[in-house]
């Protein structure tokens, strides 16, 4: 499965560099260099296809200026090459990514969510799912897992850390909550409210 990582925004200097807009938490190994990342949308009749033929770029090398990521690519050399591929989205290949033990939103979206209080441990869980994921939000600190409770549809947010997170597991397929006191009864209650 492709994965959005990042849109390409003005040029930096002279030399071909370009800003980008993330979209990924993991910068340091999408941009490393050698990586190759594909132009979303690609059209080969376009400037964008003219100028980068195969549609992928290679990543030459990148850096942080302050709190913006410059990336200079292999196929861009000048200011005009990289004014070309601005507001190009750039992706990759998840599939292709075995080293990465991280997931992606269509990995966990409609996975069962369960209290881990309410399984026992080393067993599965099992029974009447809490609610399910919809989603994940990137913020800037933490992500947010975004979960749908089953009794009155009313949706969540759990920060993404490993207290209140503890497990995710792909291969069985659901996820474990451990929320803060008071969290699940104060969408119970608003949902309530709303009636």
């Amino acid at each position: 499965m492709h994965v959005l990582v990042a849109r390409i925004g003005k040029p930096h200097g002279i030399r071909g560099e370009v800003t980008v807009q993330l979209f990924t938490d993991n910068p340091e190994a999408r941009f490393a260099a050698g990586e190759v990342l594909s132009i979303q949308d690609f059209d080969a009749s376009s400037a964008v296809g003219k100028l980068v033929p195969s549609g992928e770029l290679t990543v030459a090398s990148s850096r942080w200026n302050k709190k913006i990521l410059v990336v200079k690519f292999d196929e861009v050399k000048s200011r005009n090459d990289a004014e070309v591929l601005r507001n190009s989205h750039l992706e990759f290949d998840s599939s292709l990514d075995e080293d990465d033990t991280s997931f992606y939103e269509h990995d966990v979206v409609d996975l069962p969510v369960y209290l881990i209080s309410e399984v026992p441990e080393g067993e599965l869980p099992s029974g009447e799912a809490l609610g399910k994921v919809t989603g994940l939000q990137a913020m800037p600190t933490q992500d947010l897992l975004l979960v749908e409770l089953a009794p009155n549809g009313e949706e969540v947010m759990i920060p993404m850390v490993e207290e209140l997170v503890p497990e995710i597991d792909l291969d069985e397929g659901f996820v474990l909550i451990d929320p803060p006191a008071g969290l699940l009864e104060l969408a119970e209650h608003s949902e309530g409210e709303d009636a």
